[in-house]
């Protein structure tokens, strides 16, 4: 089996796997300015997609018109796949307004007509005919949104196997239920995540009541909380949160979307009348409300999480001198994105301007990945299954991740670069 990495080394974004020249795990672009996306031009016969985080699925498209033969075939969740394609819309959007264009319309709907839904549990197999070996593959849930799934890979020929965890979390969430790795077959490779390695996750019900008391706090000073939130995940979770603490707040951007997505299919979802209950009672923005809504004191969740683009610029920018109101970022910043650099240097850049922004800014842990203990036990309980080697990807960690596994198993463990390959036997 040949393993290509093609992005998602030693950086968080851009994740894509090529096995054999012929399946790819997850293709994505990394939200920076300009986006990165995968290293080379490939030509698979199938896309199997672990989630639809557009690090993990933005540039998936892209192959549908990027391929000499016919478009590939692409595997995931029914939700994933809806998502997939409400992400897509959005990306050709942005790119317009940025000036990067990766896909069209066209490609989307290939994607969407090449598309094959894929349960979790259910056994796939891609025959030798067209791929010139037997391969089966398997879905699990990996707990990190509604529709992700872990990827258990065979090459029957071989016989060899890896599993893929993708962005994967153990502990449940207000809006999903965690990932069993129990439930998850032995494996002769692993490609492990590793966003927080060497670091572990607050109490998650302390974040909250520190969240909430943040914001009731900003109210009652007169002051705006904007709360800048993952459109997919995170945005649901944290108006969920909102509500069981009786605060109501508005929702503005692509949020809603991903909510009504959600709503289609209710058996990925920890508690679906929770989330029903929580959208309910908020207050739904559009451009044309958005100055109403600054006009006394609110609480605003709106994307972009990373403060790329979206809504949240605007409301940056109508309270970037606000003593009293504040933001409250909810997720990993990736390096190169406005959110980081609101982190690092207090300013933002929003239409070519870089705005110095005076409000408070608070970082909340809502994290989606598992924390180092959980990645730790995943590791140490595929090693004693069998495990030959492990791959830590999608980290600014990796390296120490790999020493980390090397220094406590009887495991290789290999920190890949982008554009290596491996052949492993």
């Amino acid at each position: 089996m040949k393993i290509k990495f093609l992005g998602g080394c030693e950086e968080i974004g851009r994740s894509a796997i090529l096995i054999d020249e012929k399946i790819v795990l997850d293709y994505g672009l990394r939200p920076s300015d300009p986006p990165e996306i995968p290293v080379g031009k490939i030509s698979p016969k199938s896309v199997i997609v672990s989630h639809a985080h557009l690090d993990h699925s933005g540039m998936v498209p892209s192959l549908m018109s990027n391929n000499d033969n016919s478009a590939p075939d692409v595997y995931l969740t029914s939700v994933t796949g809806d998502l997939t394609q409400l992400m897509s819309r959005d990306t050709i959007k942005v790119g317009r307004d940025q000036g990067f264009c990766f896909f069209g319309v066209e490609d989307i709907k290939k994607m969407v007509a090449q598309t094959r839904y894929v349960d979790y549990g259910e056994r796939v197999a891609l025959n030798s005919s067209d791929y010139g070996a037997d391969y089966e593959f398997e879905l699990f849930n990996a707990g990190h949104i509604p529709g992700s799934a872990a990827v258990h890979l065979k090459k029957e020929s071989e016989d060899i196997s890896l599993l893929y965890t993708g962005d994967i979390k153990m502990g449940d969430t207000r809006l999903m239920g965690g990932a069993v790795p129990e439930e998850m077959p032995s494996s002769d490779i692993l490609l492990v995540e590793s966003t927080y390695y060497g670091q572990n996750h607050q109490d998650r019900k302390e974040q909250e009541r520190e969240f909430i008391d943040s914001i009731k706090e900003t109210l009652n000073s007169g002051g705006s909380a904007i709360v800048p939130c993952f459109a997919v995940g995170r945005t649901q979770e944290v108006v969920m949160i909102l509500h069981s603490y009786g605060l109501t707040p508005y929702i503005d951007g692509m949020g809603l979307s991903a909510f009504r997505t959600f709503r289609n299919h209710p058996r990925f979802l920890r508690d679906a009348d929770e989330l029903n209950n929580a959208f309910n009672d908020s207050v739904f923005v559009n451009a044309k409300k958005r100055k109403k809504v600054l006009a006394q004191p609110s609480v605003i969740v709106t994307t972009a999480g990373m403060l790329n683009g979206g809504p949240v610029l605007y409301y940056l920018k109508q309270l970037y001198d606000d003593p009293k109101s504040k933001v409250l970022l909810t997720g990993y910043q990736i390096e190169g994105t406005n959110g980081r650099r609101l982190v690092e240097e207090g300013c933002v850049e929003t239409n070519g301007e870089v705005v110095k922004v005076h409000t408070e800014v608070e970082q909340y842990d809502f994290s989606a990945h598992a924390g180092d203990t959980e990645l730790k036990e995943l590791v140490s309980r595929f090693c004693s299954n069998g495990t030959e080697l492990i791959f830590p990807v999608h980290g600014e960690h990796t390296a120490e991740f790999a020493e980390w596994v090397k220094d406590n198993f009887e495991c290789d463990a290999i920190s890949p670069k982008i554009g290596e390959e491996f052949k492993i036997e």
